[in-house]
């Protein structure tokens, strides 16, 4: 229980930028920022090193940041499990099997993510587009898959934070939301996977851009 929230407590500093990239860390420094004993810090930082956001260095960790190549290459993992996720969202949907209230806050994503990306406010949009995309996984009823995406947007924030960047096209951006859901609540499941595809795809080529 402790460890947990240790871990999560952890993870939530790492990804909002309180510990960038390339942050060393101790168990001592740890476990005296969360105010908690150094066991549960130490289980902690174990399953965040299995997780991929630290790695051991000395007596302590360092958060990793994933190089251009590796960043490349969870773009293309991510793209393909988007793609599936949004297949099997819009299979569901169209087996009625998808409740109301899930493309309700799906919606509510969408809109958040639509509202920040326009203001330029960085930070909340980033939260609001993974919350958008988080929402198309759980809808799939693919716990492998949500867990493996959770994994890998973890790696992709903390490596991309000090590059964020105001949309370039933030409409583009938003219409590509607005065409994924649409596709989802339509059942069409070869349009949504296409589409998250691409969304993915997009996104990895304008980082590029921007380097």
């Amino acid at each position: 229980m402790y460890a947990e929230r240790a871990r999560s407590r952890l993870r939530q500093l790492i990804l909002d930028g309180t510990f960038p990239a390339g942050t060393r860390l101790t168990e001592l420094d740890a476990a005296a920022n969360l105010a908690m004993s150094r066991t549960p810090v130490r289980e902690a930082l174990r399953a965040l090193t299995a997780d991929g956001l630290v790695r051991p260095a000395g007596r302590g960790v360092v958060v990793v940041a994933l190089d251009r190549e590796a960043l490349r290459e969870a773009y293309q993992v991510r793209a393909a499990l988007e793609a599936l996720t949004a297949e099997l969202a819009a299979a569901r949907q169209r087996a009625g099997e998808i409740a109301p209230a899930g493309f309700t806050a799906l919606r509510a994503a969408a809109d958040a993510a639509a509202t920040a990306t326009a203001a330029g406010r960085l930070i909340e949009a980033m939260e609001h587009n993974r919350r958008f995309h988080q929402r198309i996984a759980e809808l799939a009823g693919n716990g492998l898959a949500t867990s493996t995406l959770n994994r890998i947007w973890d790696q992709i924030q903390v490596s991309t934070l000090d590059s964020l960047a105001p949309a370039a096209r933030p409409t583009h951006v938003s219409a590509q939301h607005e065409a994924l859901l649409a596709a989802i609540q339509d059942g069409r499941s070869d349009d949504a996977g296409r589409l998250a595809r691409q969304h993915v795809v997009d996104t990895s080529t304008a980082l590029d851009q921007e380097g």
